[in-house]
């Protein structure tokens, strides 16, 4: 049963693994989520390295700790679990047990690490409670052990992490680059839940009798050579053995020595009566021999025959033979001792292996040193600092190997004086622990012959081994190459121009068939290439009306986005900037013409104030009724007017109409109601009125005005605050006091205006206009974006979200419009979604006459490009922003470019194309405004590009004096700096800060009682610890709302009784709200501050206990949970709404989910709908839809006879009554499938019925388009990056119009989409909730002009990881590795052929030399600038530069196909070899069709090329049936796989060079301790030992390679060896092999196992099916439909190519590619 039910487990586990997402861990670079690391499956996983030989520990700790340090170098915070249980994996292999052991010791001493090692297992309860209270995100794990019994534990410790709802990450399949790991995350599931807990007595019982064997297993192993000795016993033996040694070495020692004597010692003993044992239970022959051995003992004659009478067995060692093993291993550990790790890296490898007699000692040795080591804690003054070298197998073997053939053929050297002093120390302390007999001297050390290693041909490494190649470089010589990278070329070995490399590089003859084909000839770029609104179609009466319908559709887009009219910009002359801070006194005398138009926009206001009035006459009594029947509805109707009045006087009048409402109403509530229900809702309502007068129209304000506020201050119990409003106005007689306390709030008028008021209070806002702005009045922060656009500044701007930070962007838009018709204006957007976005905004916004063939704005992504390149205002992606301004012919467009606008510059740190947003903002010339709501360094990063723009001003000084100093005036120089500089380019890079949030944000988290939804408020503070405070402060965006400060001031006060300043910080005491009647936001915000600074001072003198307690009081309670949370989403909506806190964005992380949560909710909804409904309800409109369609038949019939015959009056009268008859019914089925309010999220009012339905049409073709309609007509939505722009626009548009108030959504909706709401909704817990996206996403809460309060909702999120997000900083923008092969080749094609050679050299020479990441690291500049000439290097021996650096062969090709580096340089190099020709061979002579055999093989092909997907080595199962895919890709065909090796050994050859003359500059000292614990292995080289010398004298080929990996044999050829860079490298130089263009056929993982690519593409194309991809392939339909097309534009693009390349019309590979791009295509369209 045990056994079914463990291929059970391991069935279900494999099913999950084809759906795990291969993704990024360290989203968040500050701090990551807490995770956990399995300590075992870390270990096996270690253990598996190529790199590594069995027995080298400290290479082994050396893996550990690189991989440690980089994990934690990524904001990695974990802990590492050993459980007890996992011991027992080990019987097998009792070698690594003293290294798991040691590993234990060793990060629990040596570095900071948190290491648990108290659980049992995976099943306990501890471990259960520990996952608990700390809610790890994820916990690494292996997916296979060392042994089948591993591989259960780690598949039991799988499924109870996913039953726990923590998500799994495969130590396989592992990858990095600079800022992030890549794994397999592996999400828990309400499917892995559901079976835990379906099966959970039989997992119990399964791994209780998993145990029981694993125990009875360890007790056999014992046995076997401890004989009666358990594992108690051997506990208590190595405990009395290390005592023993305490008494000879009472001042304490070093690990190494102590269990160096204390295993050796522990071993001969139990070796002796091993063999003792063995004699006893032998036969009577034996018996009679026992005299021998003491003769053979006492005589010391080592024999054939005296090694059979003492061992026996002769798969046994005689004890001579153990003591003089024991005896090399002393000496090993002496010269790990003394000897410095660059000492021990030179030592001689020896390959041959141990004789199969050493295997008991060696299992009964290790063995004793983990006894050892499991009881080391009682040793005292022990110094464990060294437990990473314990031991060095290979070193042993090198001294075996001297002593049994060289010292044995007269080659004697000696030890040393400290060597050999220490080793007789320690043999001598093992002598003197040894009680059972006599151990031998010191010397000699060998006293037996037996030869312990193998005989083997090569026994010594490296006597075989090919040398590395040449390190002179080819020389490459041109302008730009001196000018970045000259300084260090003098330093660097160059071949001479005679060597036979150089004279190799005259292009051979080229494969015959390629002489047709002209690869110089300059190919379309992506800008040709990208699907556009052609010129051919420009007559097309379809196209121009579906134009027309476009650029209508893009207006109305836009106008959902922001409803303001349409400005008509007309171009004006450049003119002086006026200056808007000189008084108006200042300036000069007006115009007769600015004095009519000041006049007329008088008599207009004054118009405009009558036609207000009179309004609010009409309205103020039927206003006033309503308050009085209604106060609610009432004052919702009077705020209404408000915001729709302009006129101060009209609003005047009504605020105090509101006032008298507002007082009668109090006065009415507390006079019926009495003081214990006081309902403070008309109270706030009334200090609202008294806000608004006070602050907005004191101006108005009369002494009777005075008096009246006064009284309504008085009724509310503010005596003070009236007072100081008027000192006399009330006498005591009005208000008696008992009617005084009867409608008193008995709350202080500051407390009260914080907790029930804290959203009303009024922000600071100026008041004064800016004439630049129309709309609106700009804050102050936002005229200084004004300004930086007016002086052509730039400038990094961090705001908050939805804080009015992108209006500087259309201020600059419009800026730009009316200076001319040439200048443009580029919009940098990160997704498409946010391209098409601006761009509706653009055209809603402006408009503008400009000549013929030029338009106001264009659009460019990959897909599609409208108007690009004749427009004024361009919106694009990065990338497409790249492909322009590194066309060798379009800098001339480039010259036209006046400001470029990043819009969320964050994405500078992103994941993908982050290098892309660095190439654009070191080659702009022009000014730029770059924007976020999230960089935590903005100064960093102002600063860097601040030098970037002062290398500008140089090179534009130096161009502008070049030419004017040139005898040649070119033209186009001339007029482009003109008009470059005509706008007195800046250069000047300002930094604006804004932190401020126009709304505040509260938090609150989900709870389950009672099968309801419950909200509990979550104070910010919660998420913060004293420790936390102490450090760091408070976060800089962690801002309280003012109910959350009296909050915190209330628990400050309840925890220390006599706080010193519980009276000055007091809401009624405190200096800002003293006496104020009207308490402003920022007055609010002063006495937050006041409350930080004090809890902060309570932590920094000594009240850490009382800050403690309060964050502990102001956390939530405990809530409750349930097994499926998602089943109860529908009801958390359902909450939303009845509490008015729609509209709603629920951010969930998983398409799937995504879609499937919205389409739960839907459901939800029909079930009510179906619950109210009466039961013959659907019957009635069934009936009534069949006798529907009768009737519609018989009135068409009617109306096609009266169409042919007379008109008959009885027909008539008939034909009448069938249309009402039909109406009647039409109504009466819409009133029964009408749906009730209470059951559709929909707002119909919000849009009409016809909009409505065009907006429906656009998607009515679309995959997901009927769905998204059945939803949005509930008012429910779904978007993620997988819809088609048509989808994601219905969704956005109905949202922003408030027809959809409930939206599911991925991330897509983060990066800058316009969609504002009332709350904001966490569904699920996912490693891409990060703090930056936790920001990003909340920020959309709270609608400006709206909602006063955002709110946020945390469901089903573990309060850790609310904590953390609330707490942690957003991330730091670092550099990138900036450049690639491709890149290298694109910039030497701009700087060789472009129009203007030295704008395009000036460009090249800042993107080389500006990278982020070498910004202030000159260490940094100079690897990249090696890693340049490394690749000038390969594109020379490629074939695609010259030796002056100039494009040649298929360089356009490559450089064409750089979105797929490297298999664009495999592609091509298959290409110049003819095998494409060789393939791609017609049916028949003549025959321009290819057979389905040559397309699936040229698939294959591709497909082994483009779009690789990997798969978790695991699933590669034969076992496995699929229905219609292979899912694994075949490798590729045999001559292509022959081609790809010769490829990928060049490059590494080329790569292991370059690593070569880097490692002279790294930093050695770093490169001999330890990564993580810092632990040296330096010192002084042993010089007086002639065997050290010996052993160590291999020096040559370790120069690239760490020492610690040379330890294990490793050498700077093994650079050479597939995915062995990584491992091998010095870890300082911060390269890895991602920066080599390599593809490998076969990849593998840690454990060595083959991981497949996913066959997706070829399979496709084979059935053509979305549903066989997500079936077999595992994928999202979405997501493998986003990855076809892809896949269908990477073919297009090669066909096109190839097209253009070739004159030749019939070539069959041109035909061939055509044909494929044909049917995929088809294919596609089908879908």
């Amino acid at each position: 049963k045990s056994s079914i039910f463990l291929k059970i487990i391991s069935q279900f586990i494999l099913e999950e693994m084809p759906k795990a997402e291969y993704s990024s861990l360290f989203n968040d670079f500050v701090e990551s989520e807490f995770f956990l690391i399995d300590g075992d499956s870390f270990l096996s996983t270690c253990l598996c390295e190529k790199s590594l030989t069995p027995g080298q520990n400290l290479h082994f700790f050396y893996l550990v700790e690189r991989y440690l340090v980089d994990l934690m170098n990524k904001g990695g915070h974990f802990a590492i679990i050993f459980f007890k249980d996992a011991e027992y994996a080990y019987i097998d292999f009792p070698e690594l047990l003293p290294l798991r052991s040691a590993l234990i010791l060793h990060l629990q001493h040596n570095t900071t690490i948190d290491v648990r090692t108290e659980f049992s297992g995976c099943l306990s309860q501890e471990w259960k409670r520990f996952l608990q209270e700390s809610c790890p995100y994820f916990l690494i794990v292996s997916d296979e052990g060392l042994s089948d019994v591993q591989t259960y534990l780690f598949k039991f410790l799988i499924i109870h992490s996913w039953a726990m709802k923590v998500n799994v990450v495969l130590t396989s399949g592992q990858s990095r680059d600079i800022l992030r790991l890549y794994a397999y995350l592996m999400p828990s599931k309400n499917r892995n839940q559901i079976f835990f807990k379906k099966h959970e007595g039989i997992i119990d019982d399964v791994y209780k009798t998993l145990m029981e064997r694993l125990k009875k297993k360890r007790a056999t192993a014992l046995a076997s050579l401890f004989t009666d000795f358990t594992w108690t016993n051997m506990m208590e033996k190595a405990c009395k053995n290390i005592s023993l040694l305490m008494q000879l070495w009472p001042e304490g020692s070093d690990i190494r020595r102590v269990l160096c004597v204390s295993s050796c010692s522990l071993t001969l003993s139990m070796y002796h009566r091993f063999l003792e044992n063995r004699k006893k239970t032998a036969s009577g022959q034996v018996t009679n021999l026992q005299w021998k051995h003491c003769v053979l003992a006492d005589n010391n004659i080592p024999s054939i025959i005296g090694r059979k009478l003492q061992s026996v067995d002769s798969n046994c060692l005689v004890l001579q033979e153990v003591e003089d093993l024991c005896r090399m291993h002393c000496l090993s550990v002496a010269f790990l001792l003394h000897l410095p790790l660059s000492q021990r890296a030179c030592a001689r490898f020896i390959t041959s292996h141990w004789i199969k007699d050493t295997r008991t000692f060696f299992k009964m040795k290790k063995w004793c040193e983990n006894f050892i080591l499991s009881n080391i804690n009682i040793f005292k003054n022990l110094n464990l600092t060294y437990l990473s070298d314990l031991s060095d197998e290979p070193l042993l073997k090198n001294i075996a190997f001297y002593y049994e053939n060289e010292h044995v053929q007269g080659l004697h050297l000696n030890l040393g004086d400290v060597i050999a002093q220490d080793y007789e120390y320690l043999w001598n302390t093992v002598s003197n622990l040894v009680k059972e007999f006599e151990v031998g001297k010191p010397l000699p050390l060998r006293t037996t012959k037996l030869h312990f290693l193998r005989k083997n041909p090569l026994p010594i490494k490296g006597s075989s081994m090919e040398k590395m190649l040449n390190l002179c470089l080819i020389p490459v010589s041109c302008k730009l190459v001196d000018e970045f990278v000259g300084d260090i070329m003098k330093d660097l070995p160059f071949l001479k121009s005679d060597d036979p490399i150089v004279t190799s590089l005259i292009k051979q003859k080229e494969f015959d068939e390629l002489v047709h084909w002209h690869s110089h000839k300059p190919l379309r770029d992506d800008y040709d290439n990208a699907r556009c609104s052609s010129h051919e179609k420009s007559r097309d009466p379809y196209y121009l009306k579906s134009l027309q319908k476009f650029h209508v559709f893009q207006r109305f887009y836009g106008n959902s986005l922001e409803s303001i009219p349409s400005k008509v910009i007309v171009t004006q002359d450049i003119k002086p900037k006026k200056d808007f801070s000189v008084a108006k006194s200042n300036m000069a005398k007006e115009s007769k013409a600015e004095i009519i138009t000041r006049e007329n926009k008088k008599r207009l206001f004054m118009k405009e104030e009558h036609k207000e009035e009179q309004k609010w006459n009409s309205l103020s009594f039927s206003i006033e009724q309503e308050m009085k029947q209604n106060f609610n509805s009432g004052i919702k109707n009077l705020e209404d007017f408000l915001k729709s009045c302009k006129s101060n006087s009209v609003k005047f009048q009504v605020e105090m109409v509101g006032l008298t409402a507002c007082l009668k109403a109090w006065k009415e509530h507390c006079q019926g109601e009495g003081k214990a229900s006081k309902d403070l809702s008309i109270a706030v309502q009334m200090m609202k009125r008294i806000h608004s007068l006070m602050d907005k129209y004191q101006e108005l304000l009369k002494e009777a005005d005075h008096q009246f506020i006064g009284r309504c201050l008085k009724y509310l119990g503010f005596d003070e605050l009236a007072s100081s409003l008027h000192p006399t106005q009330i006498s005591g007689e009005e208000i008696k006091e008992k009617k005084k306390n009867k409608y008193s709030i008995d709350i202080g008028p500051a407390r009260f205006q914080l907790q029930f008021m804290g959203h009303y209070l009024i922000r600071d806002e100026r008041k004064d206009t800016d004439p630049r702005v129309q709309n609106f009045i700009p804050d102050t922060w936002q005229r200084e974006l004004l300004d930086v656009v007016d002086n052509n500044d730039s400038a990094v701007i961090v705001a908050p979200t939805s804080s009015g930070k992108t209006y500087a962007s259309y201020y600059c838009m419009e800026k730009v419009l009316k200076e001319s018709d040439e200048g443009v204006v580029v919009y940098v957007a990160p997704t498409k979604a946010l391209v098409n976005q601006v761009a509706a905004t653009v055209e809603n916004r402006f408009v503008k006459n400009l000549p013929s063939g030029k338009a106001l704005c264009g659009v460019f992504t990959r897909e599609y490009r409208h108007d690009a390149l004749n427009c004024q205002v361009l919106i694009t992606v990065p990338a497409c922003l790249e492909i322009l301004l590194l066309a060798p012919h379009q800098q001339k467009w480039a010259r036209r470019i006046r400001y470029v606008i990043f819009d969320e510059i964050h994405c500078l740190g992103g994941e993908i194309g982050a290098e892309v947003w660095e190439h654009l903002l070191v080659m702009i010339r022009c000014p730029f405004l770059a924007l976020s709501a999230t960089i935590s360094n903005p100064k960093h990063l102002t600063e860097w590009l601040q030098s970037v723009k002062l290398y500008w001003k140089k090179m534009d000084n130096m161009i502008e004096k070049n030419n004017a100093s040139s005898n040649r005036k070119i033209a186009s120089h001339a007029s482009f700096f003109k008009s470059y500089l005509q706008g007195k380019q800046s250069y000047k890079v300002r930094l604006v800060l804004y932190g401020e949030r126009y709304n505040d944000l509260e938090k609150h988290i989900c709870s389950l009682k009672d099968n309801d939804v419950y909200f509990d408020h979550f104070h910010p503070c919660a998420a913060l610890t004293a420790d936390h405070i102490d450090k760091y402060g408070f976060p800089s965006d962690l801002t309280l709302s003012p109910r959350e400060s009296i909050q915190l001031y209330d628990t400050m006060v309840q925890v220390w009784k006599t706080w010193p300043k519980a009276q000055e910080l007091c809401p009624e005491k405190f200096i800002d709200f003293k006496n104020k009647i009207v308490i402003k936001k920022l007055d609010a915000r002063k006495y937050e501050e006041s409350l930080k600074s004090e809890l902060k001072n309570w932590i920094e003198n000594d009240h850490i206990k009382e800050a403690e307690m309060v964050l502990k009081k102001l956390s939530p309670r405990t809530t409750g949970s349930s097994e499926n949370m998602a089943q109860m989403f529908p009801l958390l909506v359902e909450k939303l709404r009845k509490l008015g806190k729609l509209p709603a964005l629920c951010f969930i992380f998983n398409i799937k989910h995504v879609e499937k949560w919205a389409i739960r909710v839907k459901d939800f909804l029909e079930e009510k709908q179906k619950s109210k409904k009466p039961p013959k309800a659907e019957k009635e409109a069934h009936v009534m839809a069949n006798k529907l369609r009768k009737l519609e038949k018989a009135i068409e019939k009617q109306r096609t006879i009266d169409g042919k015959s007379q008109k008959n009056p009885r027909k008539m009268d008939q034909s009448l009554i069938q249309e009402a008859e039909y109406k009647n019914i039409c109504k009466s089925l819409e009133k029964n499938l009408r749906i009730p309010q209470d059951c559709t999220y929909a707002d119909e009012k919000a849009i009409d019925t016809k909009t409505l339905q065009d907006i429906f049409d656009r998607v009515r073709f679309q995959i997901k388009g009927e769905e998204m309609k059945t939803l949005a007509c509930r008012g429910i939505g779904y978007h993620h990056s997988c819809l088609s722009a048509k989808e994601k626009q219905l969704v956005e548009v109905l949202f922003r119009k408030g027809f959809i108030r409930v939206v599911t959504a991925t991330g897509t909706l983060a990066l800058g989409i316009n969609m504002p709401c009332k709350s904001v909704v966490f569904a699920e817990n996912s490693v891409y909730l990060d703090a930056l996206n936790y920001r990003q996403m909340s920020g959309r809460a709270g609608r400006r002009g709206q909602d006063l309060l955002g709110d946020v909702y945390f469901f089903d999120i573990p309060l850790p990881k609310i904590e953390k997000l609330i707490k942690s900083n957003v991330p730091e923008l670092r550099g990138q590795f900036p450049v690639s092969i491709t890149l290298i080749l694109r910039l030497m094609l701009l700087a060789s052929k472009g129009d203007d050679p030295e704008d395009a050299q000036a460009k090249v020479l800042s993107v080389l030399k500006h990278s982020l990441l070498s910004f202030k690291q000159p260490r940094a500049m100079d690897m990249l600038k090696l890693y340049f000439l490394f690749s000038l290097q390969l594109l020379v021996k490629e074939g695609y530069l010259d030796q002056e650096g100039n494009p040649m062969g298929f360089a356009g090709l490559v450089s064409h196909l750089y979105y797929h580096e490297p298999s664009n340089l495999v592609f091509v190099h298959f290409f110049e070899r003819g095998l494409f020709h060789n393939l791609c061979q017609p049916t028949s002579k003549g025959s321009k069709h290819f057979s389905q055999d040559v397309m699936e093989k040229l698939m294959l092909v591709l497909a082994n090329l483009f779009g690789r997907r990997y798969m978790p080595a695991k699933f590669y199962d034969d076992n496995l049936k699929f229905h219609q895919s292979k899912v694994f890709l075949d490798e590729l065909p045999e001559d292509f796989n022959a081609s790809l090796h010769e490829y990928n050994m060049n490059v590494t050859k080329d790569f292991a060079s370059f690593l070569l003359i880097v490692s002279k500059m790294t930093d050695m000292k770093q490169e001999y301790q330890l990564p993580l614990s810092n632990i040296k292995f330096t010192g002084k080289e042993c010089e007086d030992s002639q065997l050290v010398a010996h052993l160590m004298n291999c020096k040559e080929g370790r120069k690239a390679v760490s020492p610690f990996v040379c330890l294990s044999g490793n050498t700077d050829v093994d650079l050479l060896q597939p995915q062995m860079v990584n491992q091998v490298v010095l870890h300082s130089i911060r390269i890895n092999s991602n920066q080599a263009p390599l593809l490998w056929s076969k990849i593998f993982d840690n454990k060595g196992r083959i991981m497949p690519l996913n066959a997706y593409a070829l399979d496709f194309y084979k059935h053509g099916s979305l549903e066989g991809l997500a079936q077999d392939n595992r994928l999202h339909k979405g997501e493998a439909y986003l990855l076809l097309k892809d896949f269908a534009l990477t073919i297009r693009a090669i066909s096109v190519s190839l097209r253009e390349l070739c004159e030749k019309e019939d070539d069959n590979v041109v035909l061939a590619f055509e044909q494929l791009s044909e049917t995929f295509d088809q294919k596609f369209s089908k879908i």
